[in-house]
């Protein structure tokens, strides 16, 4: 199952409950204001980093930019993926769960 996530860890908790209810071998995209929780620095760093065995984690780079946090160093492991990237994730999975 691929899961999105689109808000900012600062403003909801969509993505302690998607680490919390996804199953290993998922992968988590984040997207929009979602893409703060792949910044290095984040709160939610540690967080993503120890789930790393059981996710693989990626992060919309156009909407790291439009947020001027290109030049932020991203979490390790994280993979960055443009909007066709988007689109293969989307159609390798049988299902997206959006969280919102």
């Amino acid at each position: 199952m691929l899961h999105t996530v689109n808000k900012s860890p600062f403003e909801r908790n969509n993505l302690k409950s998607c680490l919390r209810v996804a199953k290993s071998g998922s992968a988590i995209l984040l997207i929009e204001d979602g893409v703060i929780a792949a910044l290095k620095d984040s709160e939610s760093a540690s967080e993503i980093t120890s789930r790393m065995d059981d996710f693989s984690f990626y992060v919309l780079g156009p909407d790291v930019d439009a947020r001027g946090l290109g030049n932020k160093p991203l979490i390790d492991g994280m993979t960055v993926v443009d909007y066709g990237g988007f689109v293969d994730l989307a159609t390798e999975h049988n299902t997206v769960q959006s969280w919102l």
